[in-house]
Order: C-alpha cells, then structure tokens, then sequence
C-alpha cells in the first residue's frame, strides 16, 4: 500500500477550513456562556446553582460521548459523523437562542454537547486523512493555534457581543457559520475506509462511566451531597470495569485498550492528563491570584493573562513543523520542562511584581505548553493505525478534557481547603508538568518509534485490517 498522501490542493485547504471553523466554535461555546450566566440565571428567573447546568449540560455530554462516536466514525465514517455534528450543533445554538427558560436552554445546550462531540471525536481522524503524513505534525500545530486560541477568545468574544446585543445572540452567531461550515464540509471533507461496527452495549457502558465521573467530579468540587458522589463514583468505578473487560474481548474497542498496550501511545495519553490537569489548574487560580493577591483589577487580568495563549499560539505552529522531523518525546518533554519553571516562577512571584515581571512568566508558560501540544497529539494519531484514527482521535480529545477537569476540581478543593490556594496550585501544577516531562522522555526508551518510521507503520498496519 502507498503511503498516504492526504487530499490534492486545493480541497485540502477547504477541507481544513471546515475542520477548524467547526472546532473553533465546539470549543467557544465550552466557555463563551460562562460570561453571561448571572445574566442567564436573573432573566430565567433561575437559583445561580442550577443556571450552572448551563455548563455542565454541554460539558458533560461532550466528555461522556467523545470515544463512542470516535467508534462510531471508524464504523461508519468519520466525514458522516462530523457532518451529523455540525448539523446538531446549529440546530443546538437556534434553540439556545429561542430557548424561554431555563430547562428549554440546558436541552439545547446538551443538543449543542452532542454536536460539539461529534466535531471533536472526529477532528483528529479528519485532519489525519486530510494531510500527507509528512505534513501531520504542521497541520496538528495550526489545529492546536486554533484549539488554543478559540479558548483565549472565548471570554472576549461573549464580552463583545453582550456589549451590544442580548445574550441570546451569544448562540445565534453560530447559525449561520455553522450552515456556512456544513455545505463546504459536503463538497471538501475526506472519505475514510469503514472499518467496524458500533457496540452499542459498550458505548452504554462508556457513558454512564464518564457520565457519572463527571457528575461526581463536580458534586465533590461544591462540597454537598456526598452521599449522591460517592453513589456516582461507585457506577462510574463498575462501569469502567465493565467497559475494559469488554474491551479485551474485542480488536476494535470503544474504549481503545488496543491503542493503550502501545507504550508510547499510553506514555502520550497520560502525557496529556497531566499536563492539561496543569494547565487548567493554574487557569482557574490566575484571575484569584492576581486580582486578590497583586491587586490589579478585572481589565489587568485579563490582559496579564493574555501572553499565555499568545505565546500558545506562536509556538504551536512552530512545534508542530518540528514534530515532522524531530521526536515528540523530546518535544514535549522540553516543553513541559518550560512550562514547570514558569508555573514555579509564578509561585515564587512577590507581592510587589512589576507588569513586566507577571508578563514574561506568563509567556513561558505559554511557550512551553505550546511546545507541548502539537507534537503530542501527533504522536498519539500517528502511532495509530490508520483504521484506528477515530479511535484516537476521541481518545485524545478525551485526554484533554479529563486533565482539564481535573484542574477545575482540583482548583475548587484548594480553595475549601486553602487560604494560600493559590501559591500551592501553582507548585502542585508545576509538579505535574514535572511529571508530565517524565512521561514524554520515558518514550525515548524504545517506546516511540522515530519519526521516520510512522510512515512505515501505516504502510505495514493498514494490511493487517484488510485495508
């Protein structure tokens, strides 16, 4: 078999624009409502604590749903999926903006979550099939650029829109991109080989397991029924024993434990964890510190912050090139090592830290963890056969989601437990990108193939699926 040499130009580029217009919003509307939800909750009439769901709905759905639709788009095909998505999406967003209370807006939002998860389950595969594979790690930079830098403008977007128009039009805006997005999709978007059929026991079992973590996860963080979350992480804990006995049965598992005995491929998952566990925890503690602690107010933060996905977006094209010739182990593990001094530097930042001081620490992290992300996640889709792309797409897009997580709940128990919460998270979180590092140069220890040997890997695999 040839080696895969991606789509011809110009659909590739098309096909590119549809992929990332599409991410871009799935990932804005993760955080874009966030800005409006006092605002929400006070014209639907709504107690803040249940507005909440607003979030959670779309969160939620998107982390219970990622690896059975990825199963879903190596069964039936990943553009089938994504199409599907991006439909449901938008008619998520009309309803959002037509939604005349609270219960009507969270059912739109978990049709919104459907959609989002559709999008991200297959992103990786789509971007795999629409690149040459010595491309791969490029195009994974400019979707890590667009990834990152949707999440930076979330907040600033929905400022902007609420500035001059009502907060229904936070998710009108997205009709028409959406439509826009979906008929180039249909004319640009690659085929992909159908190459199983879905468990539909198995994706029952990997929903009530993320479902229920996630429930319990966020029950814990507010500190009330404790009862409810131990009850959820008590389904969650059986679910997911369930779901990994199944999935030693089968070649083609939702839940990839296929992917997972490749050292390199699980070194890389577990790479991911713990570095976006890092991430979000310093996310979440940075306006808390600065605004509390350095006394600055609302507009300085936000611009304070802003040299992280700034420098993000700088260094994720630039790594993503590398990654085509240099590993990702040593990529990612210098990157993670960057991104742990500069979360130290921020804990070790005094009271009276100069503008200048907070915005270059700010940046090597953002340095770091762009050096970090690209090559990462080109390591996980190139390490897996290319019958096996959906399955690790959704397993990365899973990896990010439950570090992510994991920081805003962890961040939530240091503030019921910590007065200092947030000097400590930002040595516990460059402890984790400390450990993450680790994780990324055990690959050098026979675990990651070199670069050049992806391409072989794909020619040779593809045979053992009848491909």
């Amino acid at each position: 078999m040839a080696e895969f040499k991606g789509l011809p130009l110009p659909q590739r580029y098309w096909s590119s624009a549809t992929i990332w217009l599409a991410l871009a919003l799935s990932v804005l509307d993760g955080s874009i409502a966030n800005v409006a939800l006092p605002t929400i909750a006070r014209e639907l009439s709504a107690p803040a604590a249940d507005a909440v769901w607003v979030i959670n709905a779309y969160q939620l759905i998107i982390v219970a749903l990622l690896l059975p639709l990825a199963a879903l788009g190596d069964a039936i095909g990943h553009r089938c999926v994504f199409q599907a998505g991006l439909i449901l999406f938008t008619l998520g967003s009309l309803g959002c903006s037509f939604a005349g209370s609270l219960v009507e807006l969270t059912i739109a939002r978990a049709v919104q979550g459907v959609g989002a998860a559709c999008i991200m389950s297959e992103n990786g595969a789509l971007v795999r099939y629409t690149y040459p594979q010595n491309a791969l790690g490029r195009a994974l930079g400019l979707n890590a650029l667009v990834a990152s830098g949707a999440a930076a403008l979330g907040p600033t977007v929905a400022s902007a829109i609420l500035a001059i128009a009502h907060w229904k039009w936070l998710f009108a805006v997205n009709v028409p991109i959406g439509l826009a997005a979906s008929l180039i999709g249909r004319r640009s978007l690659p085929e992909s080989p159908k190459s199983a059929s879905l468990d539909v026991f198995g994706a029952l079992l990997n929903f009530v397991l993320f479902g229920s973590a996630f429930i319990a996860i966020d029950l814990l963080s507010r500190g009330n029924c404790i009862r409810l979350a131990i009850g959820a992480l008590i389904l969650a804990a059986a679910s997911g024993a369930g779901l990994i006995l199944r999935s030693r049965l089968q070649i083609s598992p939702i839940f990839p434990l296929d992917l997972l005995r490749n050292g390199g491929f699980s070194l890389a998952v577990v790479t991911s964890i713990a570095s976006f566990t890092a991430q979000m925890l310093a996310f979440v503690l940075l306006p808390f510190y600065i605004q509390g602690s350095l006394h600055r107010d609302q507009v300085e933060t936000g611009l304070l912050i802003t040299p992280w996905p700034v420098a993000v977006g700088i260094a994720a094209p630039i790594a993503g090139r590398l990654a085509d010739r240099i590993s990702a182990a040593i990529l990612c593990g210098a990157g993670l090592v960057v991104l742990a001094v500069g979360l130290a530097l921020l804990a070790l930042l005094p009271q009276g830290a100069s503008t200048a001081d907070i915005l270059w620490r700010m940046a090597l992290c953002g340095l770091g963890f762009g050096f970090f992300q690209a090559p990462n996640n080109r390591s996980m889709l190139a390490l897996a056969p290319m019958a096996r792309s959906g399955a690790a797409g959704g397993m990365l897009a899973t990896a990010r989601l439950t570090g992510q997580t994991a920081g805003a709940t962890l961040a939530a128990v240091m503030f019921r437990l910590r007065t200092d919460a947030e000097i400590i998270g930002f040595a516990i979180a460059a402890i984790l990108a400390g450990l993450a590092s680790a994780a990324s140069f055990a690959r050098l220890r026979g675990r990651e193939p070199p670069v050049s040997a992806y391409a072989k890997l794909d020619r040779e695999r593809p045979r053992e699926r009848g491909i």
